[in-house]
């Protein structure tokens, strides 16, 4: 192949992982903001966040209503990943449980706010919940099982239960500095455990 025609292939190739690199850089920016700062942050301040311009920001997300949808896939995808690899690196079942737990906890701190950002677009609404659940639930499951088949937990909980238990738990958290859903989380863990089952510390 010509020299000129592998250099003008390399170039578009080139320019469509930096592109990807920024798109990641900023989701993962966004997220951190909208934890601390809500979805309703200054865009300039996930810019800074990320390192990159507001009009990179904007190329890629012309709406804020895009961002927070993007935030919401990408921390979907992350916490979804997760769960296999907690279960593969943890020192049991309930632990890695109790991780992603922690992860589902932040992701739903993220969420907060998503529907006013999305105002009226119920539809897009509707299909970011229904893939929330179609990802998260098999992911949920699978931690749930491998636990009740390690006699860590009680049988019989289902992922929705407890997903929905926890995001019950963590919309408390609203405007009360004084709340902290993740004490209540612990606790409706533990309750799970079964009366034998040793503790498992917090990594």
């Amino acid at each position: 192949m010509p020299v000129a025609d592998q250099t003008g292939d390399e170039q578009p190739r080139g320019r469509r992982a930096d592109a990807r690199r920024n798109q990641q850089t900023v989701l993962a920016a966004a997220a951190e903001v909208f934890v601390t700062h809500g979805v309703d942050a200054p865009i300039r301040r996930i810019a800074v966040r990320a390192g990159v311009g507001m009009a990179t920001i904007y190329r890629h997300y012309p709406t804020r209503a895009d961002l927070v949808t993007a935030v919401y896939r990408h921390q979907i995808e992350a916490c979804a990943e997760a769960g296999p690899a907690l279960l593969a690196s943890s020192g049991s079942p309930f632990e890695a449980l109790r991780r992603w737990v922690d992860l589902f906890v932040d992701f739903l701190v993220t969420k907060h706010g998503l529907a006013d950002a999305l105002q009226s677009d119920s539809d897009r609404f509707a299909a970011l919940h229904t893939h929330f659940l179609d990802r998260l639930m098999p992911v949920c499951a699978r931690l749930l099982d491998a636990a009740v088949d390690a006699g860590e937990i009680r049988p019989g909980v289902q992922p929705y239960e407890l997903m929905r238990g926890i995001g019950n738990l963590c919309v408390g958290r609203d405007g009360d500095s004084r709340y902290d859903p993740r004490r209540l989380v612990e606790l409706l863990l533990q309750g799970l455990r079964r009366p034998q089952a040793p503790d498992v510390g917090r990594h």
